[in-house]
Formats: structure tokens, sequence, C-alpha cells
């Protein structure tokens, strides 16, 4: 399916629910937090029993049940907490994300999933599953994921959510309508303390540079968050440097777009392949060296 245009998606969503045109399946793309706030929301408008009016409602017995509570944390290997948990204590709604110390969602988590929704409802009507940190599944969890939403349970929906749709196959994605929302407009703020270090890549020798990644290594939980950190600084910092060169009249920026593309295989790889951090650290940092010794010389 095409990409839905950014223009009000909460409005498409509840526009859907308001005709009774129910996807099986929705894809919210964009900033983390406002896309789990709007996929709970969602979630919770779709068991709402309001006659009429805003949904949810935060009036009638659903409403009730799914409103915002603590929640156990999640065990990706269910030693130490389940698998997934409930929205609010609301028997028909579902949410899995990543354990607290998972580095990934795991298939484990998604089976446990499909298992409880191939049960009947426990109220009689829809339910629903938001899977958050969709971008954390690995290849082999997503292809669980794909039969269920190849073959939904009637009556249910899955909301998975991610700041990007291209993290996912395009297989899961083309089964999901998609909501995008629009990018939060960039705040004016102090300079990442890594932009420094990737500045003086350039001056530094490959042994240098191999040494800098040796500190992603070690706990993999902690290494690979470091390193999803400075993918994304680095990609920022790269995109700046990038737009700045064009404005200043240069259009020898094709090496700068494909480290760009790069950079953003790693953090696939990182997510979905579970690559090793220090591996995918030291990819990241011997590219941005080679490009900035290039173009200093």
């Amino acid at each position: 399916m095409e990409p839905t245009a950014p223009a009000d998606p909460a409005r498409l969503l509840m526009g859907a629910l308001e005709s009774g045109r129910v996807h099986s399946a929705y894809l919210v793309s964009g900033p983390v937090e406002e896309a789990r706030a709007l996929a709970r929301r969602f979630a919770r408008s779709l068991v709402c029993s309001a006659p009429e009016g805003e949904r949810p409602c935060e009036e009638c017995l659903s409403c009730r049940r799914s409103a915002p509570r603590a929640e156990p944390a999640l065990d990706g290997s269910g030693r130490s907490g389940p698998l997934y948990r409930h929205i609010g204590d609301h028997p028909d709604l579902f949410f899995v994300e990543r354990g607290a110390d998972d580095t990934r969602v795991r298939i484990g988590q998604i089976r446990a999933l499909q298992a409880a929704l191939r049960l009947r409802s426990a109220e009689g009507g829809r339910r629903v599953a938001v899977i958050a940190d969709a971008e954390w599944l690995n290849s082999e969890a997503q292809n669980a994921l794909l039969r269920l939403l190849e073959e939904p349970p009637p009556e249910t929906t899955v909301v998975l959510v991610a700041p990007h749709a291209a993290v996912l196959l395009a297989t899961v994605r083309s089964r999901c309508q998609r909501i995008r929302l629009p990018a939060r407009p960039p705040e004016a703020t102090e300079p990442h303390p890594l932009e420094a270090r990737l500045a003086s890549l350039g001056s530094l020798g490959p042994d240098a540079v191999l040494d800098l990644a040796l500190e992603y290594r070690g706990d993999r939980a902690r290494a690979a968050a470091a390193v999803e950190e400075l993918l994304q600084v680095a990609a920022a910092w790269l995109a700046r440097r990038t737009a700045e060169a064009v404005r200043a009249g240069s259009t020898a920026v094709d090496d700068e777009l494909d480290l760009h593309r790069r950079l953003r295989e790693l953090r696939r790889a990182l997510r979905v392949r579970n690559a090793n951090p220090q591996m995918v650290a030291e990819r990241a940092l011997l590219g941005l060296r080679d490009l900035l010794a290039t173009r200093a010389a």
C-alpha cells in the first residue's frame, strides 16, 4: 500500500473507526513517543463502547479498564517477566515491546501473542495488539508476525509502531495501512558530545579508529544502545555537513550520500539482523574516517 499522507494522522485513524472500515493491520511511523501514544489511543478507541462522541470516552467500562496505570516490565525470555502485557487491564488489548534488558523484540513474544489471539475475545468484541519497538523485530520475528498479518483472527487489529517504515520487511509493510506522523521541527540544541569525536576522525589512522570502536563491546544491550546513539548522531551530523556543502555551491556530495545510506543499512543490521555492535561501530567509524580523510586531501 502507498504511504498515507502525513496530514492529521489521528483524524485518519479515527475516521476509519467512525466509518466502520477498520483494517486488520496498521503501521504507525514517526516520532516514537507520539506514535506510541496514537497507537494506544486508537487501540483504546476500538474497544470503547460509547455510542457516539469522542473516543476513548473515558467513562464506559472498557475505557476504565484500559486507562493508564502501572504496568509490568516485559522480559523477552519470559524468565523474569511476561512476554506481553495488556493495555491497562483490558483482556482484549495487548501490548508488546522489548524486554527491559533485551536488544530486540523476540520471536517468542510474537508466538505468545499469536497464541493469545487465537483464543476467543474475553469481552466478545474487537481485539487489538500494539507492537511497539517494531523496528527491533529481527527477520525471524517479522516472518512469524507475517503469518498473523496474512491470516488475522476475526475482529482483530494489529498496530505496529516504528520510527521509520523502511526498517521493516517489505512483505510486512505491504500488509499494513500506513499512517505517518510528521517529523518534529528541529530544535536549537547544543552539539552532541559525539560530534567532536566524529569531526576528528579524518586525522586518525585506521588502527586508532578501531581502538575507538573497542568501547562498543561487552554487554550487548548496553553496547547496542550506545551504537544506536552513535549511528543516529553520525547520520544527523553527516546530513548537516552535506546540506552546508550544497548551500556553499558544492555538487560533489555523492560520497556523503553513499555513506548516509550505509549508516542507515548499519542501523538496520543492528536492529533486524542482530549484528555485532562493535563490528557495526567499526564500519561506521571507518566509513566516516575515510570520507573526512578524502575531503581533507
